[in-house]
């Protein structure tokens, strides 16, 4: 495969993650601003899908349509899921020949959803909720049709692999945004109403009742998301799949380039799987979080400069 078609196809499951995760936490965002009498504000979801300056950040986040507007539907923000959207369309439709027409077709669907003028009143007035489920469902049916119509071939693993890399970084992300969940002591013995909108907003609240028997700690909350092989937002989970689809370019890589793939690869699993995190421990976690992110971004350097051609 060409080194262009193959970033193409990677940038675009990057793009459709990235979409999914960040529609999925401002849905989850939204509810728990209409629910929580001390909501803890839109500031931080500002800062990490927006481009605003400090000053329009100010005048902006005591407002939830406008927030919801420029995070989900603002075409001059350049991280809102209008403009990823846009962006995986546009690879997709220059990749046409390596994706099946359904893919390609579920795709642009979602762009002209995005578009419409019913869905953005919907979503920034009457119901932001059902707003967002349709985009949101959108999304689930962009994975479906990939699943169940893409053929198992090199184009397949690029996009597992944007994929997979896209969703360990927005996992660590959102677990540096909600730090300070596990660096304090809950008051009065209760947990923080903020750790089970984390759950939510990775999936991840159903699994966590059955594991834990409904028993809402930041230490069984962190082992989740961090451990679990069997949570698919975990990081352990994660990186264990990006390493599967590694290992399925063996024989469509030069040696040096797969050894080196892999073996950054591992080493992030590998950080993941030994350390020995506890909640209350803030700066270790920290520590942990600033170094599997910079080890996820060795990978995506290394995918750059020795499979794609742009060293």
């Amino acid at each position: 495969m060409l080194s262009r078609v193959a970033e193409t196809i990677y940038w675009l499951g990057r793009y459709m993650e990235r979409t999914h995760a960040m529609l999925q936490i401002i849905r989850i965002q939204y509810i728990a601003s209409q629910d929580e009498p001390h909501y803890w504000g839109w500031h931080p979801l500002l800062h990490t899908y927006g481009d605003l300056s400090d000053q329009e950040l100010a005048q902006r986040a005591p407002h939830t349509p406008q927030v919801l507007y420029h995070l989900v539907f603002d075409r001059e923000n350049a991280a809102s899921a209008y403009r990823n959207i846009v962006q995986g369309r546009e690879n997709a439709r220059a990749v046409q020949d390596h994706i099946s027409k359904e893919v390609w077709q579920s795709l642009n669907d979602y762009y002209h959803l995005i578009r419409r003028d019913d869905v953005a009143h919907l979503t920034l007035g009457e119901d932001p909720v059902s707003g967002l489920d349709l985009l949101i469902q959108q999304g689930v049916l962009f994975v479906g049709t990939v699943q169940n119509t893409m053929p198992r071939d090199e184009g397949y693993i690029y996009l597992k692999m944007g994929k997979f890399l896209e969703r360990a970084l927005q996992t660590a992300d959102l677990l540096r945004l909600n730090q300070h969940l596990f660096t304090s002591e809950p008051e009065h013995g209760a947990a923080s109403p903020e750790l089970r909108y984390l759950l939510y907003s990775l999936l991840g609240y159903e699994l966590f009742i059955k594991t834990y028997q409904g028993h809402l700690e930041a230490r069984s909350v962190l082992e989740l998301v961090v451990y679990n092989p069997d949570f698919p937002h975990s990081l352990f989970y994660s990186l264990g799949q990006l390493l599967r689809y590694c290992e399925r370019l063996k024989d469509k890589s030069r040696p040096e380039s797969y050894e080196h793939l892999r073996f950054l690869i591992g080493k992030a699993r590998t950080t993941v799987a030994y350390s020995t995190l506890e909640a209350q421990e803030g700066k270790a976690l920290g520590r942990f979080l600033g170094q599997v992110r910079a080890e996820l971004l060795d990978i995506t350097t290394a995918l750059s400069n020795s499979y794609f051609g742009n060293s």
